[in-house]
């Protein structure tokens, strides 16, 4: 699979079945995450992987109420950053960017090995912390959740999330987003 059929293959399924979760898999992320481009080679994200069935129970306390389907997941990692990690150019802070930038290539080198990690906002980023002993300074960014898509379409889910388990929810068109050598209020 190249670049761009991982792009296309990614998706935010919800349905998940289990997938066996080993050092080799974690290492395999880690890497693809590493050589991520960042401001000054700083490289500012962290990594929480959640893979042990009690950890996996005290994060189920995490979700809101939408992503009540996060918890059949096999292993949940934690996006962490801190301004302070990165590059603060005047009012520009790169952290949260370069973070993201590491957290795409780790989701498409799952997306590659048939995994689904699907980002979400849907969760407690305090109890997240406390669970994970991750300190106040360090900012809890998102909650990437990982499992095997399951073909057969779990009952936890609402009507929404069913429609978008069945069809990849409409993107915009390109019109939207892009400009051509000057932004425009379109």
């Amino acid at each position: 699979m190249d670049v761009k059929e991982a792009i296309q293959k990614r998706r935010a399924y919800r349905s998940l079945d289990p997938v066996d979760i080993t050092e080799d898999l974690i290492n395999d992320l880690v890497g693809c995450a590493q050589l991520s481009a960042s401001c000054n080679n700083n490289q500012s994200w962290r990594f929480v992987f959640v893979y042990e069935y009690e950890m996996l129970k005290k994060m189920h306390k995490v979700f809101s109420k939408g992503n009540a389907w996060a918890k059949s997941a096999s292993m949940y990692i934690a996006v962490l950053s801190k301004k302070d990690y990165d590059c603060i150019i005047d009012d520009r802070e790169y952290h949260q960017f370069d973070t993201g930038m590491a957290t795409a290539f780790l989701i498409l080198r799952a997306t590659e090995l048939g995994l689904v990690a699907h980002p979400i906002a849907g969760y407690d980023p305090q109890k997240t912390r406390k669970i994970l002993g991750v300190p106040e300074d360090i900012e809890v960014i998102t909650l990437i959740i990982v499992g095997k898509h399951s073909k057969i379409i779990k009952p936890i889910l609402s009507e929404k999330q069913i429609a978008s388990e069945k069809k990849r929810p409409e993107r915009f068109p390109f019109e939207k987003f892009v400009y051509l050598n000057r932004y425009s209020n379109k």
